[in-house]
């Protein structure tokens, strides 16, 4: 385990919650891999706590399927499949259109300017090149749709949709085309909102989240091809020894 990452204590939360706060952070902004294996000994001095926290998370981590539970092997960060994916964007583009068609709606210039802003802070931050603001930027843009939509629960189920698929977004924002057509799109959003073009901006969505939905199972499917890898080295490396185990033991 190589991912660097440290605990913030929170003097209002139960150390168990500030662990698992941290581990879930460290898993959705890709600090620790998809397959990586969790050991608590490790956490724990990492973290500088004891085991009992550590565990505690690791529960609370596996009910939100941010981890698996694999027999004779321990916790490991749990992947997503291309089914887990598919079905988290076919919901994401329903609410998202849903959004947007009421942010065409109730959209006032200040919100309208608001939206501009944030797509220009986008483009600023391109230049900087750090993906994390650049997720960050790309949150701030779609928040103020959202909050244009006036309802709560949409707004809240949005909220964790995008959470989850948040280490993903990552890798894609390191491709510096996708960049580029994401500044396009926001571009493009932001005008058929001011003329408010449902429909269009609809379409533009939708568009949105399929280009992110094709990159995400790139990475996706190299993760697997890793993992698969990986597996078939330690296999090799576990038939090596019993093999040489045996010829000792013939001797």
């Amino acid at each position: 385990m190589t991912s660097v990452f440290t605990v913030d204590m929170n003097e209002y939360l139960p150390l168990r919650d500030v662990v698992f706060n941290t581990l879930r952070q460290a898993i959705l902004k890709g600090e620790l891999k998809s397959g990586e294996r969790l050991m608590e000994m490790e956490l724990a001095q990492r973290l500088g706590v004891s085991r009992t926290p550590i565990r505690e998370a690791m529960r609370k981590l596996e009910l939100e399927g941010l981890v698996v539970m694999i027999p004779r092997k321990g916790a490991h960060v749990a992947g997503i499949t291309e089914k887990d994916l598919s079905d988290v964007l076919e919901v994401r583009i329903t609410l998202e259109s849903m959004a947007v068609e009421k942010a065409c709606r109730n959209m006032d210039e200040e919100q309208i300017g608001r939206l501009n802003l944030a797509s220009r802070n986008f483009a600023h931050t391109i230049q900087e090149g750090d993906v994390t603001k650049l997720a960050e930027a790309d949150e701030a843009f779609h928040e103020v749709i959202y909050q244009a939509s006036g309802n709560a629960k949409l707004i809240q189920v949005l909220a964790n949709m995008r959470e989850q698929m948040y280490r993903y977004r990552l890798e894609y924002l390191k491709d510096e085309e996708a960049r580029e057509q994401l500044l396009a799109e926001h571009q493009e959003l932001v005008s058929a909102i001011r003329e408010r073009d449902e429909r269009k901006a609809k379409e533009i969505t939708f568009s949105h989240l399929e280009n992110q939905r094709q990159a995400i199972l790139r990475t996706i499917r190299k993760e697997q091809q890793d993992i698969g890898r990986q597996n078939g080295k330690e296999q090799q490396e576990n038939g090596l020894q019993n093999g040489n185990a045996q010829q000792n033991t013939g001797r």
